[in-house]
């Protein structure tokens, strides 16, 4: 049984603030069937310059079931809060999220883009876990990682969350995850996040280019022939 995304809104601890995150999870529900929903088969995705990527259903159905979980744990646990707030602007995740209280993170959302924000809001709760020590609840073996390696992970869980959001679910297109899910899918996810973040991540990103000194200038052809301008960091 088919049904529009709903909105989900927990008063005092979980999704709150001016923009609630609409879920692009519901949109196929087994409510008809006694058994779990039943996932929509995957379909390719396709950006403006024609580069496509292709998901196997079964690693989809993996996403999608630690996906489900890590939702229902934002939705329903009352110890923290996330607050999503609209932008006019696009954003990476990381440029739109601060953490105010032990408890509680914002992030904020270009409008229009409901399932670019269920991402978000992922990401949002992977930081807030790892600042309440919670983190090998949602990530295996999270709990053992810091700094660069932590963050590395934490995106690479998000371009998966998008993959199932844009192949199975049918969430609009939206660039910065675009970019984010292309960079990870074509190799390029270290590249991007020591370009785009090079300040945060200096020793990584100079240990980087000493072992690969040109790695920097395959990259930025690679994203501008994939995306049609420069990549966050060098544009």
């Amino acid at each position: 049984m088919q049904l529009k995304a709903s909105v989900l809104h927990k008063t005092r601890r979980g999704l709150s603030g001016s923009g609630l995150l609409m879920l692009f999870i519901p949109l196929v529900l087994g409510a008809c069937s006694p058994g779990p929903p039943e996932m929509p088969a995957p379909r390719p995705i396709v950006i403006r310059s024609g580069e496509r990527l292709y998901a196997e259903a079964e690693r989809l159905a993996e996403t999608d079931t630690w996906f489900r979980a890590q939702r229902d744990n934002i939705i329903n646990d009352p110890n923290f809060m996330i607050v999503t707030l609209p932008r006019d602007t696009p954003s990476y995740p990381w440029e739109s999220i601060l953490l105010v209280e032990p408890d509680t993170a914002k992030i904020g959302v270009q409008g229009g883009f409901d399932g670019a924000g269920e991402v978000f809001g992922l990401y949002a709760h992977y930081r807030l876990m790892v600042k309440m020590g919670r983190i090998g609840e949602f990530l295996p073996g999270g709990e053992e990682l810091e700094g660069y390696e932590l963050e590395r992970a934490i995106v690479s869980r998000i371009s998966d969350a998008w993959f199932l959001g844009r192949a199975v679910y049918q969430a609009m297109p939206f660039d910065p995850l675009e970019e984010i899910l292309y960079a990870n899918e074509n190799g390029y996810l270290d590249a991007m996040l020591l370009t785009a973040r090079g300040d945060e991540f200096r020793e990584e990103r100079q240990a980087w280019l000493r072992e690969d000194p040109e790695a920097q200038e395959r990259y930025r052809e690679w994203f501008l022939a994939t995306f049609n301008k420069q990549p966050p960091g060098l544009g």
